[in-house]
């Protein structure tokens, strides 16, 4: 009988390492698709022009030419 208790012991033991080493894998496979996202992101907005940069200029450049007319 002891023998019995043994392996359903051992039996327990291994179902609950599957069931970690299979969160463990889930986590490792989300945790490299957000890394990929996040250089992805990174990438993208370092290449990306910045076209509002420009607008603003160019409205400033017509706000101070409005005003250099009036004198």
């Amino acid at each position: 009988m002891n023998r019995v208790e043994e392996l359903l012991a051992a039996l327990n033991k291994k179902e609950e390492e599957k069931q970690k080493n299979t969160l463990l894998w889930v986590l490792a496979i989300i945790g490299a698709v957000a890394a990929v996202a996040g250089i992805a992101f990174a990438v993208y907005r370092f290449l990306a022009p910045n076209y509002l940069e420009d607008f603003e200029d160019d409205f400033d450049d017509d706000f101070d030419d409005y005003f250099e007319d009036e004198d």
